[in-house]
């Protein structure tokens, strides 16, 4: 047969009519089993693919979910275990639901506009919104807009839109307590970008599970990459040579802080004990091995796609899921 199979042929070959087909092709549960097979013999006889653009306009609906990652290019594809894992997890959970997903980044004002657009001109059905920083206006604007909008982690100030995190404050404290545990008393940290809540949420956790006792907190801040773990622990070291360890917010700063102490002449865990978060991969082959607070990576990208998937379908969900976090004890602590 010349040309791309039309759904009047497929009708004609199925002996229905072409509005029976159409409902087949569009999941309509009111057709008869017999002919529901009848039908979908024809599609496989003749190769018949359904048109999505105009499948579409009938059950206004794409099969597509924006996951929006508020970072630049650089910082998405340097990161060596957090974002990726993020995306790994909408990725799987989107497979088995036989839905699209679209990758989009917002580095930039400019990229917040364009993604805006995109959303109000109806492409996906979705939005999951990732890494924000500040009190990013997009996942509001959407959710003003009517478009169904979740976020990784919880939106800084008051906000209507749902979110799925981690314990973030529950996974600091579970770290500075194995250290006091462990005969620490000049512990330090480095957190996190102040302008995200993660950063914000695990320096709290620090300073709370240090309030009880009579420790004092030595700070400094990074930016969750390697290079500021380094120049934070160097600051550190500064403003007290006598610190003996240091709960750092994320495994990449970790690993950077370990290059710092080393190159000082402190050795870990012996002079100064080390406690990450994130438990990436590269913190098991660290030497030493990293301990550090597992967080479910992949399980929040899972879980921000089931939630989104729900949402979008019509459904009411928590307005906040928040996953648990572990302590994972290696030779650094």
């Amino acid at each position: 047969m010349a040309g791309r199979p039309t759904l009047e042929q497929v009708a004609e070959r199925a002996g229905v009519s072409r509005a029976t087909v159409s409902r087949v092709v569009n999941g309509s549960p009111t057709v008869a089993p017999t002919i529901k097979e009848a039908v979908e013999r024809a599609i496989a006889e003749l190769g018949y693919v359904p048109n999505q653009a105009a499948r579409s306009l009938v059950t206004q609906r794409t099969d597509s979910i924006a996951l929006v990652l508020s970072e630049s290019a650089t910082r998405v594809f340097s990161d060596e275990a957090v974002l990726p894992g993020i995306v790994r997890g909408v990725s799987q959970e989107l497979d088995a639901a036989d839905k699209q997903l679209v990758l989009m980044l917002a580095g930039s004002m400019a990229s917040h506009d364009r993604i805006e657009r995109y959303a109000m001109s109806r492409h996906v059905d979705g939005v999951i919104i990732a890494s924000m920083h500040g009190a990013d206006p997009l996942p509001n604007s959407l959710h003003r807009m009517g478009i169904p909008v979740l976020c990784g982690g919880r939106p800084l100030g008051r906000s209507p839109v749902p979110y799925v995190e981690v314990d973030n404050v529950g996974g600091a404290r579970l770290a500075v307590r194995h250290l006091v545990q462990s005969g620490r008393s000049r512990i330090a940290t480095i957190g996190g970008p102040q302008d995200m809540v993660a950063g914000i949420d695990r320096l709290n956790g620090y300073r709370e599970e240090l309030r009880g006792s009579s420790l004092r907190s030595i700070v400094a801040i990074g930016d969750f990459t390697r290079e500021s773990g380094a120049a934070a622990m160097r600051q550190l070291l500064e403003d007290d040579p006598q610190l003996d360890a240091v709960f750092v917010a994320s495994d990449l700063m970790a690993l950077g802080a370990l290059n710092a102490l080393q190159a000082a002449g402190r050795r870990v865990p012996d002079d100064v004990a080390l406690v990450g978060f994130d438990d990436i991969e590269a913190a098991r082959y660290a030497d030493p091995a990293l301990t550090t607070i597992r967080q479910p990576i992949v399980g929040q990208g899972r879980e921000l796609a089931r939630q989104l998937l729900r949402l979008a379908g019509g459904e009411e969900i928590a307005h906040s899921v928040v996953l648990p976090t572990e302590l994972v004890t290696r030779a650094s602590a």
